[in-house]
C-alpha cells in the first residue's frame, strides 16, 4: 500500500471531520479521548469515548484535548489524529498521506506549530495549514479567488471565526473564543442561577439542538430537563421553554454579533458594498441554532445565508483546497518572504 493520498482535516474543538480526496468526508466524530489513568492507556476515541463524558469511575477520564480551536493537550491531540486518520484512511506501513489541517485564523505561530507537529507525528508526508474562513468560503461553494468581498462566519466549537475574503486572501478578519461550548456552558450556569438545578454538558448541549433559539420566535417549544436539585441534592425535571433558551443564550450571541459589527466597521468601502449585495455565509455546527441567521441581519442589516451542509463545509474546503496545494505553497512562500 505504498501510495500518497491526500487528507484534508477539520481538527474541531467539538469534532474532528477527515476529508478524503475522491471520497469526501469519511469521518465525523467527536474530538474525545477516553484515557485510563493508571496506565495512561487510550480505551475509546470520538463518539464512543463522548458517550463517557460525565459519566466515567475514579480511573477513566473522558477528555477534549481541544479547546478554544487549539490544542491544549498535545500528547493525547497527536494520539487522537494517529487514531483518526488510520480508522479513515486505513494503516498501511508505508502509508503517508499529504495532509491539510484547518486552524482558527486567530491562532499563534507557537499553537501552528503545534497542529503541525501533531499531523506529521501522526504520519503525514507533508502538512499544511489553512485558515478556517476560506476552507469554510471554499466548502461553501464560493468563489474565493474573485475581487469581490466575501463575509463568512464559521461559528465552531471552540471559535467563532469571521473574515472577509477578497482575491483568495483574508482581508480583515476576527476570532472570538465564543462559540458551541460557550453556548452550553450559558446554559448550565442559567439553570444553576434560574432554576437551581445543576445539568451536565451533554444535556446542556441536547437542549440547545432541541429547543435553542437566537431570535425571538411566536411559535414556544418546551423540554423536559432533567438534572440535580443544588438545594436538595436530588435529581429533578423542570420545563423549560425557547423563550428561556433565547435568555441563556443572549451574552454570547451577543459578543458574536459584536464582532461581526466589528469586521464590518473595519472593512474597505468597496468590499463592504459587494457584501451588502451577496449577503453574508455562516457555516459551522453554530450557524445549525435555530434563527442564528435572522439574529445576525437584525444586528447588520445585512442578509445572511446558512451554507448547504454547513458542519462539513470546513473539512470539504480543506479537502478542496488539496487541488491547490502548489499555490497555497507559492502564497506562504510568498508571504514568508515578505516578512523577511
Amino acid at each position: 500500500m505504498g501510495f500518497s493520498a491526500e487528507v484534508g482535516i477539520d481538527l474541531g474543538t467539538a469534532n474532528v471531520l477527515v476529508y478524503i480526496k475522491g471520497k469526501g468526508v469519511v469521518l465525523d466524530e467527536p474530538s474525545v479521548v477516553a484515557i485510563n489513568r493508571d496506565n495512561d492507556e487510550i480505551l475509546a476515541v470520538g463518539e464512543e469515548a463522548r458517550q463517557m463524558l460525565g459519566r466515567t469511575p475514579a480511573n477513566i477520564v473522558a477528555v477534549r484535548p481541544l479547546r478554544d480551536g487549539v490544542i491544549s493537550d498535545y500528547n493525547i491531540t497527536e494520539r487522537m489524529l494517529k487514531y483518526f486518520i488510520r480508522k479513515a484512511c486505513g494503516s498501511g506501513k508505508f502509508f503517508k498521506p499529504r495532509i491539510m489541517v484547518c486552524v482558527p485564523s486567530g491562532v499563534t505561530e507557537v499553537e501552528k506549530r503545534a497542529v503541525r507537529e501533531a499531523a506529521v507525528q501522526a504520519g503525514g508526508k507533508a502538512v499544511y495549514l489553512m485558515e478556517e474562513p476560506i476552507a469554510a468560503a471554499i466548502g461553501a461553494g464560493l468563489d474565493i479567488a474573485k475581487p469581490d468581498g466575501i463575509m463568512v462566519i464559521d461559528i465552531g466549537g471552540g471559535t467563532t471565526d469571521i473574515a472577509v475574503i477578497s482575491l483568495g486572501g483574508i482581508v480583515t478578519s476576527a476570532s472570538v473564543k465564543i462559540a458551541g461550548d460557550k453556548f452550553d456552558e450559558a446554559i448550565v450556569k442559567y439553570m444553576k442561577n434560574k432554576h437551581k438545578l445543576y445539568i451536565g454538558e451533554r444535556t446542556a448541549e441536547e437542549m440547545k439542538m432541541t429547543i435553542g433559539t437566537a431570535f425571538h420566535d411566536e411559535e414556544k417549544i418546551v423540554k423536559e430537563c432533567k438534572g440535580r436539585d443544588l438545594v436538595t441534592g436530588l435529581p429533578k425535571s423542570v420545563e423549560i421553554s425557547s423563550e428561556e433558551m433565547l435568555e441563556a443564550l443572549d451574552e454570547p450571541l451577543q459578543i458574536i454579533c459584536d464582532t461581526v459589527h466589528a469586521v464590518l466597521e473595519k472593512t474597505p468601502p468597496e468590499l463592504s458594498a459587494d457584501i451588502s449585495n451577496s449577503g453574508i455565509v455562516i457555516t459551522g455546527g453554530g450557524a445549525m441554532l435555530k434563527g442564528m441567521d435572522r439574529r445576525i441581519k437584525e444586528r447588520t442589516g445585512i442578509d445572511v445565508i446558512v451554507a448547504e451542509d454547513a458542519t462539513s463545509c470546513v473539512a470539504v474546503g480543506t479537502g478542496k483546497a488539496l487541488n491547490s496545494i502548489d499555490l497555497i505553497e507559492k502564497n506562504q512562500l510568498n508571504q514568508k518572504k515578505g516578512l523577511m
